[in-house]
């Protein structure tokens, strides 16, 4: 078989597999979060989600809108750095994003099945 037809074989499969994904997948909710910032948003964003008293101050006493969390927790990126994976019983870690121009730095403390924003700060630009 000449490497022409091999490869017009190959196409034509490859057609059929992806039109067979799109039908089978096309209607659901997937996604493929496979980085490890991707996988812990993606972990706290379904859980209960909880606020500490230091957090609802944050937000009251700046103005800010709750949901500037759930716009941090899509957008935001997770410092590993910073962050404390191996605690227990909770991994803590920290989350920033931009939410209206403002650069919030979130420590989150991911439980089971309650994620608990413990502290907000305003991140200062370094």
């Amino acid at each position: 078989m000449k490497f022409v037809h091999r490869l017009a074989y190959y196409g034509l499969g490859l057609f059929f597999g992806i039109v067979i994904l799109i039908f089978f997948l096309g209607g659901k909710k997937t996604s493929c979060d496979y980085s490890p910032n991707a996988r812990v948003l993606k972990n706290i964003r379904i859980k209960k989600r909880q606020f500490s008293e230091n957090s609802m101050r944050f937000f009251q006493s700046n103005s800010i809108d709750t949901s500037a969390v759930s716009e941090i927790l899509y957008d935001g990126d997770v410092d590993f750095n910073k962050s404390n994976t191996d605690a227990k019983p909770c991994s803590i870690y920290i989350v920033s994003g931009l939410s209206k121009d403002t650069n919030i730095e979130l420590e989150i403390e991911n439980c089971d099945s309650t994620a608990t924003i413990k502290n907000a700060t305003i991140k200062k630009d370094e």
